[in-house]
Formats: structure tokens, C-alpha cells, sequence
């Protein structure tokens, strides 16, 4: 999965940024998750989640657990979090930057990749984190 991610920020840094909207159709989707997650809402946020992590997590909490415990935490438990530049890879898959004020109050840019499903919409198909030097306010 983390070769996946780096592919993806590989191919972000690449090919030149669009111009950026605003409020982007896949940008529901994120906020969508983001709040789930903030919610403790396993069903809402794995549904926000594209079909490889469906198959792979079958009970929504697991699912929550899974990615906090796998150095997620500043997302799960954001306390806010917006939109950075994005690059439309093809016409299903773009590549979305997020910050993240965490529940530290630090400073975090995460890259997420998501494609558009088939009769589904927009769902994310991975993030890469980083820590960013600051705190948030």
C-alpha cells in the first residue's frame, strides 16, 4: 500500500496541477469522510472509501481503528481541515492536498488519491500524512 502512495505522490508532483475549483465534486466526498471519522462514524466513513477498502474491511470499527492505529490519527481526530491545490490524473482519478489542524493543534498535509466510481461517485483510495512545522490556532 505505502508503494502505492509514494506512485501517487510521484505522479502528482508530475503532471502539472489544473486550474483549481472550488468545491471540487470530490471534495464532498473527503469532508465527507473527515467528518465521519470525526463522528466515529465506521459505516459513513468506510463508505467514503473506495471498493479496495471495502473489500478488505468488513466491519466499519475495525476499519476506524485500522487507520487511526496506522499513524492517521491527525485525520481522525482533525480538528479542522482544508483544501490545498489538486491534480486531475485522468478523468476518474484526482490527486486532492489536504491540511489538518490535528487534536495537538499541529500542523499536518496529507495527499489523497480518489477515484470516481462506476454508479458510487468520488471515494478515496489512499492518503499519504506528513507532519507540517507549526501549530494550528
Amino acid at each position: 500500500m505505502r508503494i502505492l502512495m509514494a506512485l501517487a505522490l510521484l505522479v502528482a508532483l508530475v503532471f502539472p496541477a489544473q486550474a483549481q475549483e472550488t468545491d471540487a465534486p470530490w471534495q464532498a466526498s473527503v469532508t465527507g469522510q473527515i467528518e465521519a471519522f470525526r463522528a466515529g462514524d465506521g459505516v459513513a466513513a468506510l463508505d467514503f472509501a473506495a471498493a479496495g477498502f471495502k473489500a478488505q474491511f468488513t466491519d466499519p470499527n475495525v476499519f476506524i481503528k485500522a487507520i487511526a492505529a496506522s499513524g492517521y490519527g491527525p485525520i481522525v481526530a482533525s480538528r479542522s481541515h482544508s483544501f490545498g491545490d489538486f491534480t486531475k490524473v485522468s478523468d476518474t482519478v484526482v490527486m486532492q492536498v489536504v491540511k489538518f489542524v490535528g487534536p495537538d493543534q499541529g500542523l499536518y498535509e496529507a495527499l489523497y488519491q480518489l477515484v470516481d466510481e462506476p454508479d458510487v461517485g468520488w471515494r478515496v483510495q489512499g492518503v499519504v500524512l506528513k507532519k507540517e512545522a507549526g501549530i494550528g490556532v
